[in-house]
């Protein structure tokens, strides 16, 4: 068997609450990925230009950092962590059902800001109840927990495609910039673009007229609705609702009764413990804690040097999945749209493909030689493609195993940090924003510099990324192995200490009896 009798007896004892967290991963997942196939619609619905429409995707980047940076604060209590989980995943399924009666940009800009804070509380509660469960063992859960967002990635644009319409309505900017050439292709052959391709605003109608896009976003936002009901269900097993505190428990024989309750007595112990060393709280109350106070330089460099891998391998992803399609459609590639097209889907799929493949991989093998692994493959496989950059079938290859690299590094990267810190940290929140903060500062700088110089820097920025992110490894390497000498150290004094206790109140003890026997 892949997995021993072990995890599979943690994952039995936890499936509600684990099952449920990876169920609003989905959620994640399928909101993450439905912008980019339906853009063009989206701009004609509400009558903006490309550039206008651009800022869409940053609204919610920038509120999915927020919501990843204060998530934290919602895990105080099982109770404040569900509820968060359950109205994040309403959330979303609102979107979903509102966005087609957004007709203004800004209207959707808003609406978009509310579903990134919305998948920032959910990535943020998911990742830590799931490493406060399953701690030490915590890399497989993660792995299939990081799985779900590739799948909800992936079934997302697979529901908007036959719902999306053959021309887009005209409307772009009149620059001649690479970042919008893909967009301008597709419009070539509008009868609005041959009437006047120059213009940022033309007439609406006729091209747009015939849309069923809003039909994707409801069937979205049904398939999305279960989640936020398995929360709810959730709430009322652990008995968690206000009008319903009774649910309907177990029946336990007597051994399995006070099994349960000295696991729950050692649960709470353990999550005083944690909270009294700072825990797993939001980020900001995580740099305010007194109890950091003390703590050696490699522990907050462990937090920092982890976070900063992460910015830069999900920036590699945020700007691989945004981008690849317009590399594919500008020279020296120029690929045909539909078969460009199919590059993101690709992209996604490896994703999934490499996360479920990572389950039994972490359980094997340890989670650095698996960074180790990932990292290197990436540089590897985006060099190569840096090479063979006329390469069409390569272009395929490489997409592909970009996916498959890029897949587990960052819930190997959380499992890592975590287990270094010894669960006592804030390396969740911290790794968590900084991934959120990658992809969405390298979607933004990617973009700035194909604009500036070209397609082919598409290729260069992803080398340079990947490079850097494979040293600030390394440096985390050199400083886990700091603080392990830090730990053995004070492991040592410890115990020294409790050698010499004993020997001090024995001869304390000592001297009032040769005082008496005197006497």
């Amino acid at each position: 068997m892949f997995v021993d009798d072990r995890i599979v007896t943690l994952f039995k004892r936890n499936a509600h609450h684990t099952l449920t967290y990876w169920s609003v991963f989905f959620s994640f997942g399928l909101c993450i990925a439905f912008l980019g196939p339906t853009i063009l619609d989206l701009q004609c619905q509400t009558q903006s230009t490309l550039s206008q429409i651009t800022w869409v995707f940053f609204s919610q980047q920038f509120c999915l950092l927020i919501g990843s940076s204060v998530g934290g604060v919602f895990k105080r209590t099982l109770f404040t962590a569900l509820s968060a989980l359950f109205v994040s995943a309403l959330v979303i399924s609102v979107i979903f059902a509102i966005i087609p009666l957004c007709n203004n940009v800004l209207v959707l800009a808003v609406a978009m800001a509310v579903s990134g804070l919305a998948m920032g509380v959910i990535d943020t509660i998911a990742n830590i109840q799931l490493v406060t469960i399953y701690q030490k063992d915590s890399a497989v859960f993660l792995q299939a927990l990081h799985f779900f967002i590739g799948f909800g990635a992936l079934v997302s644009p697979l529901i908007a495609d036959p719902f999306l319409s053959e021309h887009g309505c005209g409307n772009h900017t009149g620059n001649g910039t690479e970042i919008m050439h893909h967009f301008r292709n597709m419009l070539r052959h509008s009868p609005i673009a041959e009437h006047n391709i120059t213009q940022s605003h033309l007439p609406h109608g006729g091209a747009d007229e015939g849309s069923t896009v809003h039909y994707a976003f409801w069937i979205m936002a049904l398939i999305n609705l279960p989640v936020p009901l398995a929360v709810l269900f959730l709430m009322y097993r652990e008995r968690l609702i206000p009008c319903c505190p009774n649910g309907t428990p177990n029946l336990l024989d007597k051994d399995e009764l006070a099994m349960d309750n000295q696991q729950g007595a050692e649960g709470a112990e353990m999550e005083q413990a944690a909270h009294e060393a700072g825990g797993h709280g939001d980020i900001f109350s995580c740099c305010q804690n007194d109890n950091l106070r003390g703590l050696p330089v490699s522990f907050f460099m462990i937090h920092i040097l982890g976070g900063m891998v992460l910015f830069m391998t999900d920036g590699i992803v945020g700007a691989y999945a945004g981008f690849v399609y317009t590399y594919a459609v500008a020279p020296p590639m120029s690929l045909p749209h539909k078969a460009a097209g199919y590059l993101a889907s690709i992209f996604w799929a490896a994703i999934t493909a490499g996360r479920l493949l990572s389950i039994p991989l972490s359980y094997r093998f340890p989670v650095m030689r698996l960074l180790i692994v990932n990292l290197a493959g990436a540089i590897i496989t985006v060099l190569l493609l840096l090479i063979f950059y006329t390469s069409n079938t390569f272009l395929y290859i490489g997409t592909c195993l970009c996916g498959l690299f890029l897949s587990s590094i960052f819930p190997c990267m959380l499992a890592y940090t975590e287990d270094i810190l010894d669960y006592q940290g804030c390396a969740t929140s911290v790794l968590v924003t900084s991934a959120g903060m990658g992809e969405m500062v390298m979607q933004v700088l990617v973009g700035s510099i194909i604009q500036t110089a070209g397609s082919y820097s598409f290729l260069l920025c992803g080398v340079i990324m990947a490079c850097i992110g494979f040293l600030l490894f390394m440096g985390l390497l050199f400083f886990h192995r700091m603080h392990k000498n830090y730990l053995t150290g004070t492991t040592k004094k410890s115990a020294m200490v409790e050698e010499e206790t004993p020997g001090a109140n024995g001869s304390s003890k000592a001297e009032p009896i040769e005082e008496t026997q005197k006497s």
